[in-house]
């Protein structure tokens, strides 16, 4: 029983310098996710890395024989955690990135526990530069690549052609993929894509156009 109360203070302070590290680690990405307002924010992010490194300090300690065990559960637990971030809009899924940072964090978490901490700052600063500088890169894409899903309503049945000549005249690709008549008129779905200018154009379109009884995308 003495061996669990005897404290070793040069492995004490060792382990309590790897938790600060996990901290810092976490802090790095919590503090970016913080700024845009994102559903996991710097606590998230700090205890994330902080809990994944004191669990692979133990696993070390306790799991002699098989430590890599204990660290597989923190893979799978964080796996939940991430889940329950994810959500989902109208016409988007969103959180993906938040969450998969979560999961990207536990790592950062781990490599410190394990006694690579050089290695978790440096995952921590290639994280932001991935979290940050690629985020210019995403909305040049979306420029050129804009994915929407319109829904419109009118009063005539030929104005399912002329949403189609509406889309073409723009130069935007679209499939028609849902047809309804209602007491009021009727609603058609179309998936289209190009470039985002393009989609400005339709929106403002629509807006001015009284054949538009109401549209959503």
């Amino acid at each position: 029983m003495d061996n669990y109360f005897h404290l070793d203070y040069p492995e004490l302070g060792y382990q309590f310098l790897l938790l600060c590290i996990s901290i810092i680690a976490g802090g790095l990405i919590g503090l970016e996710r913080e700024y845009r307002n994102k559903s996991a924010g710097l606590r998230t992010f700090i205890l994330v890395a902080f809990g994944s490194c004191l669990f692979t300090i133990l696993s070390l300690k306790i799991g002699i024989g098989n430590p890599d065990r204990l660290a597989a559960n923190i893979v799978t637990g964080i796996g939940f955690l991430g889940a329950g971030i994810i959500f989902k809009d109208a016409n988007r899924i969103g959180g993906i990135t938040t969450a998969t940072s979560v999961w990207a964090t536990a790592s950062l978490g781990m490599a410190v526990g394990s006694g690579y901490a050089v290695l978790a700052i440096i995952g921590a600063l290639l994280m932001l530069v991935v979290l940050q500088l690629l985020v210019s890169l995403e909305r040049k894409i979306d420029h050129l690549h804009k994915i929407h899903e319109y829904t419109v309503s009118f009063a005539a049945l030929s104005d399912f052609d002329y949403c189609d000549h509406l889309f073409h005249q723009h130069h935007l690709k679209y499939k028609l993929t849902k047809q309804l008549k209602m007491s009021t008129g009727y609603m058609g779905t179309w998936h289209v894509t190009g470039k985002q200018k393009a989609h400005n154009q339709v929106i403002r379109a629509m807006m001015n156009d009284d054949r538009i009884t109401s549209y959503s995308y």
